[in-house]
């Protein structure tokens, strides 16, 4: 990868990779068995700076590019996707939103905070009747006096449980026409009338907290609307595009991961006298998902690279984000089947990479809606 890496970025490659197999690899099946939250490797992650890596180091971030965040999703999926998914969710939809449009009280009250890892932060975006359809926010927000008084509810929301603060879109002026009229709000999780649900019981990422929230009439200063009034829909597109780049870069590690296990006992397991990759529906298979996850890997650097250079990466974080989901859904389906009937008992990693991948192909925008994007994109001045 010498054509998109620094020295910097092999020495952050060869730190997560050697804390993601000393730290998280022994507790990894555990997590996933008890459907357990990770708390104790919330501070260890601050320390080494994994959960600043993009923020300026004046907030106590690392100050390091989309490129080195990257390296750092791809490397902890590689072992543990729940993992990947708390630190990505925290960065890209919890404290970007609060560094790109929050007022420098708003930045000065959290993000110090939320790098050291004193608590979490979630995104409040996906409704029961919106999720695809993002603009379709049903939650309110009401002007009264110097609060806003907000109702609605969000599901599917990473991080809620452990989060100290929540940025949640709600209409802020219903005559608008869609999207707009939608604002952002930065709420402390204490405040009377955030209801935290219990954890979604999930098929993967078992140890990734995930819940739903509901708000009844919730009041709020209003100094909790983050940026600009009546924008937040556009406030929250830019949060997805580098989320979207984020979960491309934690499919990537995935499908790595899987791609490994699969080798490894390729080589090992023997059947007929031989290795079983030397049988050539393995073999030509291996090979061929080793060349997909490549392409993968340069559309997902080429991604991080032209947010870093401050180009519009709409299209490219969506080509990343399907192409890499994709590929680790097929690449942990393939890993499963090679290992045969070890493949579907949990002794196995291979059986967790696969419950965990099918998620990657719906989260932050579905293949589906990926592809409208890149439509759209491709569609632009004709």
């Amino acid at each position: 990868m010498k054509q998109y890496f620094q020295d910097e970025h092999y020495m952050l490659q060869d730190m997560v990779r050697d804390f993601a197999a000393k730290e998280i690899a022994p507790i990894a099946e555990e997590l996933d068995r008890e459907e357990r939250f990770p708390v104790e490797l919330i501070p260890k992650l601050a320390e080494l700076g994994l959960l600043g890596i993009p923020f300026s180091e004046r907030y106590g971030g690392a100050g390091m590019d989309t490129l080195a965040y990257t390296i750092v999703i791809e490397e902890l999926a590689k072992v543990d996707s729940s993992v990947a998914i708390t630190v990505a969710a925290h960065i890209s939809l919890g404290v970007s939103p609060i560094f790109l449009f929050g007022s420098e009280a708003q930045k000065d009250k959290h993000l110090n905070n939320l790098i050291a890892g004193e608590y979490l932060a979630c995104f409040g975006l996906t409704e029961p009747e919106a999720g695809s359809d993002a603009g379709g926010t049903k939650t309110t927000a009401i002007r009264d006096g110097d609060e806003w008084i907000i109702n609605g509810a969000k599901n599917f929301i990473t991080n809620a449980g452990y989060s100290g603060v929540c940025n949640l879109t709600a209409v802020t002026d219903p005559s608008a026409k869609r999207p707009g009229g939608i604002s952002v709000f930065m709420v402390d999780t204490k405040t009377p009338g955030f209801i935290i649900g219990p954890p979604e019981k999930k098929m993967g990422w078992r140890g990734s907290d995930t819940r739903a929230l509901t708000f009844e009439n919730m009041r709020v200063p209003a100094d909790a609307l983050l940026g600009e009034l009546d924008v937040g829909f556009q406030q929250m597109m830019t949060a997805l595009v580098g989320g979207r780049i984020s979960v491309a870069a934690l499919s990537l590690g995935l499908a790595q991961g899987a791609l490994d296990a699969a080798i490894k006992y390729a080589n090992e397991r023997e059947a007929f006298g031989k290795k079983i990759h030397r049988f050539q529906g393995i073999g030509l298979q291996l090979a061929e998902i080793a060349t997909e996850i490549e392409a993968a890997r340069h559309l997902v650097y080429h991604a991080a690279m032209l947010k870093d250079q401050g180009e519009d990466v709409v299209k490219a974080a969506a080509m990343a984000k399907l192409k890499a989901s994709e590929i680790a859904v097929r690449t942990s389906d393939f890993a499963v089947q090679v290992h045969g009937g070890y493949g579907y008992i949990k002794e196995f990693q291979v059986e967790r990479f696969f419950r965990d991948a099918k998620v990657l192909t719906i989260g932050e925008g579905t293949s589906e809606v990926q592809k409208l994007v890149i439509l759209k994109q491709l569609m632009k001045g004709l």
